[in-house]
Parts: C-alpha cells; structure tokens; sequence
C-alpha cells in the first residue's frame, strides 16, 4: 500500500502538466481563419505508390472514390515517407522524429515469432524503443487538451505506446465511441488490403481487372506473371477505394463531413519486389489528399512534405503547441512553417538482414549514400518470398533474362554515392554522380545529408544491441518505469512521476479509460484509484490504492 503525503494546493498547481492551445499573434494572422478544435480524421492504407489513384494517373484500376475525394482536397504531389517500410515510418509519424534519430529505424524491433529469430545474430533481443528524454506519441497531447483520440487498429511504432495515448486503440476504435457528441476527435483508419501479404492471402479470389489492360513498371518483366500479380495487387487497391468510401459515408451521415479535417495517404510507397523496402521514390513517394473547410477544393501543391512533419501539423491545427522535441515542421495550421527544402529517408536492418542506406532529396535531385557497399540492395528476406512475384524474379536472375535496370537490384555491391534526376530519370536507372555536369548537385545533397546527420544524429552507425544495451543501463531488460508518487489533500490528487518522460495516466475504477494526468483532479476517499507510469521503452507500472 503506498503511503499517500501531505502537500498543499501550490505544489499541486506547480507540479501539474500543461499544455494550452497556441496563441495566435495578431500581427502574423493570415488569410485563413483556421477552425478551433477541429475534428481530424486520418484514412490510411499500407503498401501504395501514388499512381495507382485515378488522380495520380492511374495504372488499370479505377478508384472512384479516392478520386472524387481528390477533387475535394488540396493533392501533394512530393509527399514522402521516411522509409520504404512501415514500422520505422510509423515511428516517425507518431513522434515527428526522425527514426535514425531515436533509435527506431529497424525493421522490426517487436512482435517477431520465435521461429523468424533464428534467422537473426547471435545475442539479438527484441526492444521496445526508449524515447528521448521530453518525447510523447502526439495524440497524448491532443488528449490533454479534450480530443478523443482513437486508433483503428494497427499501431507498430516500434515500441509498445503507454494506454495513455489512445482512448481506444483496436479494431472496434472509432470517433463515434466518444461519450459526449460534442467532444472533437482525432481518428485513424487503418486499410490493411493493400498490404504485400494480400498479394498471396487473396491469391484465390477474383480479380476486377483485366491483366492484360494494367501497367508493367520497368522493373518488371512484361509477362504473365508479373501482369498477374500486378492485378492481383490493383484488385486489392480497388477494393481499398471501397473502404474509403464507407468510412466517408459514415462522417456525411453523422454531418461531420463537411467540417472535418481529412488526411488520406499510404503508409509508404508500393508493397511490390524492389519497391517495398527500398528508398528510391517507389518506395517512399505516398498519396497525400487533404481536405478541410479552409483549402481549395481540387487544388494541386509541389510542397515538399515528410512524415516527421504530420504530428506537428495536427498540433498545429488543433491548437497544441508544437513540442521542441518534435523535429518535423508544420505545413498546415496556425504553426505552418516555411516550406521545407528537403526530405530525408533511411534504410536500416530489414527483419534479419541489415544495411545502412540513407537518402535526401529536394523533390527533384535524389541523393543516396550506401554505407554497406559490399551488400547488393537485394536483400533474401523470407517473408517477401511468399510473394509469386518475388519468386519469378529470382528464377529469371538465375537463368540471366532480366534487362540491365531489373538485373541491377541483384548486384553483388552498390556505389557509396547515388545521385538522380527524378523528373526526367524517374525509376532513377541512370546514376549521375560521376557526371561532372551534376557536381554542384551532387555536393548540394551530399552537404545536406551530412548536415542532416549532425543535426539530428544517426543511431544507425552503433550496433544494435550496443544501442539497446545503453539504453538499459547495461542490463539484460528494460529498466521499470519508477511508480508514480501520488499526493493527496482536500479531495484532490496529484501524481508525479521520479522517472523522466514518463507518461501518468489514471482511472478511478478498473473499467474506466485510462485518463491523461494534466493537473490535480478531485478523488474522494474510499473510492478506487489505479496509476500508471510508462515511460516508452521501459516496462510500465500500475498501481491500484483504495483509502478508506
């Protein structure tokens, strides 16, 4: 039982979080008069290369709905991903952080079976990633603040997030689950059916477009199989568009439609062989459509935007002020900063097999460093040969029928420097940088990638488990999140936690929500109270405290 001190009301004022909404200066209002509190919702779907939609041209299939959607928002046309695969993406838009830069950028660092470790070094051990010091996943902070926060249903941030940052988060979460109607909400749908294992999960079902009538990208044969499993993949996009439109249908019936901030975009860029896990634009360039009451409806935008930069965008629009330890840049919102100049990407360990490729690009010139030059960009990870595609490619490397562009993923080594012009190159088959005409370019990016790196720092330079072992202090585990010290007087509680960064939450009864501590609430004796403390990468702790 922990013994509960004495304290007067100032201590409890002085040790209470706050977060307020962001002020506007007067003098610095624009044109656009954003909305208060706005609901937001985010429609995600995994494993998509923007041309697939109608609105980005298309390659076979139709996507009525995303399409329509398209002609109602402002499209992005250089939106990128942090990486060409989801987990340390996901990590990054969470934290709007760089996953290099908080050790989150191996794929993956949770939930592998006991027979996928075998594959891996000798000592390896799953982790959850620690945060630096003053991080939180971003809905906490619109929870603070009265939003009800739902994630539905995949989260895969590389660490398990604290209960305090969602309301809900499962595959029942949903916006309508908020006990006051007039409670605004942030939600997200994630749309799994375009991820890379629908390729084969859905192999047996019928499919809504003709193979002969799709388009074979470069990097592929034009032939049966390829136009096959291309169909295959458009078929499950389609049917994703579909999906889209009911979770549309659900906000126009409800008439939240009209006045509800809507992001749709992909995970990352296609879930195909030798676009998913790779950082050439196939793999990193997303669809990004947004609609709000305040953009044009039907507009087109060039502005370079990443990841890192979606956190504090929502922030920014519902009226948190964006935290320090957020790297990434608004580019909506009250907050909105100068358009940024470049986007930034990693490749790291990819399940067991690990590289070290990092990318900068400004929405033109790409620029790629291989830090393992001895490591082809082929990677023999097992998973991805379930995929029919993936199979077939390696039979035709085998037998020498690939083209030199399709042949080239299978090199023994890399360059340590890559440079592309994407607009005229944009498969980015033609390596530039030993072309004395793009030396100015190429030093540009280079600067800018080396520039990035002592900004930000790299993780991925330390091994591993050197890494993990640092962050535990040497031990074998992850350290305990300290239990929170909890104060009471006068039907008031406070909590405060010794171990830095911790999230609080608390409840007072065992099926309650698990509640964001902001500042002191009221607590009558003999009631039950539970506490949590988590800070992300420790392990959590909760305490139940009945006072009679």
């Amino acid at each position: 039982m922990k013994i509960l001190s004495r304290f007067n009301l100032l201590f409890l004022m002085v040790t209470s979080i706050s977060i307020v909404a962001c002020d506007t200066d007067p003098e610095k209002e624009t044109e656009i008069q954003y909305p208060e509190h706005p609901n937001i919702v985010w429609i995600v779907n995994e494993d998509m290369s923007p041309e697939h939609l109608g609105a980005y041209g298309g390659t076979g299939g139709k996507t009525p709905v995303l399409d329509q959607f398209a002609s109602e928002s402002l499209k992005y046309t250089n939106a990128f991903s942090t990486a060409g695969v989801c987990a340390p993406s996901r990590a990054a838009i969470i934290t709007g952080a760089y996953q290099t830069s908080i050790g989150a950028h191996n794929m993956r660092t949770l939930g592998m079976s006991a027979n996928a470790l075998e594959a891996y070094p000798d000592g390896f051990k799953t982790y959850s990633t620690v945060l630096p010091d003053g991080m939180r996943g971003f809905p906490e902070y619109l929870r603070m603040i009265g939003y009800y926060t739902t994630n539905n249903s995949k989260e895969d941030y590389q660490f398990v997030a604290p209960k305090t940052m969602w309301d809900e988060s499962s595959r029942t979460a949903h916006w309508k689950n908020r006990p006051d109607p007039n409670q605004p909400f942030f939600s997200i749908f994630n749309l799994t059916i375009s991820h890379e294992s629908q390729v084969w999960a859905r192999a047996d079902e019928p499919l809504l477009v003709d193979p002969d009538s799709v388009t074979i990208p470069p990097v592929y044969p034009d032939d049966s199989i390829s136009r096959h499993t291309m169909a295959r993949f458009i078929t499950n996009v389609m049917r994703m568009d579909t999906q889209v439109g009911e979770i549309i249908q659900e906000l126009k019936d409800a008439g939240l439609y009209e006045n509800t901030i809507i992001f749709y975009y992909s995970d990352h860029g296609d879930g195909m062989p030798y676009f998913k896990r790779e950082i050439y634009d196939r793999g990193l360039k997303i669809p990004l459509l947004i609609k709000a009451p305040f953009l044009e409806p039907g507009s087109v935008t060039n502005e370079l935007v990443s990841f890192v930069d979606f956190g504090p965008t929502v922030l920014s629009l519902a009226g948190v002020k964006i935290p320090i330890a957020m790297q990434g840049q608004a580019f909506l919102g009250p907050q909105k900063s100068a358009p940024r100049k470049y986007v930034y990407a990693a490749r790291d360990r990819m399940d067991s097999e690990y590289d070290r490729v990092r990318a900068v690009s400004d929405g033109r010139y790409k620029y790629i460093r291989n830090y393992m030059i001895d490591r082809p960009n082929y990677q023999n990870i097992q998973y991805r040969l379930n995929n029919p595609l993936m199979v077939h490619l390696l039979e035709l490397h085998e037998q020498g029928k690939l083209t030199p562009e399709q042949e080239r993923w299978f090199d023994e080594t890399k360059p340590k420097e890559e440079l592309y012009d994407t607009q005229v190159d944009p498969w980015e088959f033609n390596n530039l940088a030993g072309n004395p005409e793009y030396d100015a370019k190429l030093e540009e990016l280079r600067k800018a990638h080396l520039d990035w790196i002592d900004y930000y720092g790299d993780l991925g330079a330390k091994p591993e488990m050197e890494m993990v072992r640092e962050w535990w202090g040497g031990m074998d585990q992850a350290p305990t999140t300290e239990p929170a010290a909890i104060l009471y007087e006068d039907g008031l509680v406070a909590l405060k936690s010794p171990t830095p960064s911790a999230s609080i939450g608390y409840r007072k009864s065992s099926s309650d929500v698990w509640q964001v501590y902001t500042k002191p609430f009221e607590w009558n004796a003999g009631d039950s109270l539970y506490v949590l403390a988590h800070r992300i990468g420790y392990e959590p702790t909760i305490e139940a405290i009945i006072v009679k």
